[in-house]
């Protein structure tokens, strides 16, 4: 199974349409969203997929994006998401709270770790917790996202232009 791992869209609907597109072309149904959704419209184009979000510290209408991630079926974590998918423990959260985040990577808990807020595409291992920021799509050069394969643990950036 392959999930798609996203961050930073901050309410570019084109952007977000073309990752999707992406993801929809590798038969990638599942995607995680580590916030700075910013704007409702954000969440129509994941409609139809299996869609899990975070709120990041730029998601000021929150309760306006709740409703529309509700209304398209999708799913809101707070204050972080907490995922099993093929017997890996996933976890994603948008970053901006620290003292979360230290909590979170080095509880030992998780097999994997997402994360946004730094628009910088990262990754490193904390004890068995691999821990990767995606990059962003948007106030990045490149936007990147991030594919993963929880069987083989391969991961493809994607970009976007």
């Amino acid at each position: 199974m392959r999930i798609g791992i996203l961050s930073d869209t901050h309410g570019r609907v084109k952007t977000v349409v073309r990752a999707l597109e992406l993801l929809r072309e590798r038969e990638i149904t599942t995607v995680l969203h580590c916030g700075d959704i910013d704007i409702p419209a954000a969440v129509e184009p994941f409609r139809g997929l299996e869609a899990h979000f975070v709120f990041g510290n730029c998601d000021i209408e929150r309760e306006s994006i709740r409703n529309a991630i509700a209304v398209s079926g999708l799913s809101i974590h707070e204050p972080f998401g907490d995922l099993e998918l093929c017997g890996k423990k996933l976890a994603f959260l948008h970053g901006d709270d620290h003292a979360l985040f230290r909590d979170v990577e080095n509880c030992g808990h998780f097999d994997y770790l997402f994360y946004g807020h730094t628009h910088c595409a990262e990754r490193h291992l904390t004890g068995r917790t691999h821990v990767i920021n995606p990059g962003a799509l948007h106030r990045a050069r490149p936007k990147t996202f991030l594919v993963l394969d929880l069987i083989t643990g391969d991961t493809e950036t994607l970009e976007v232009d």
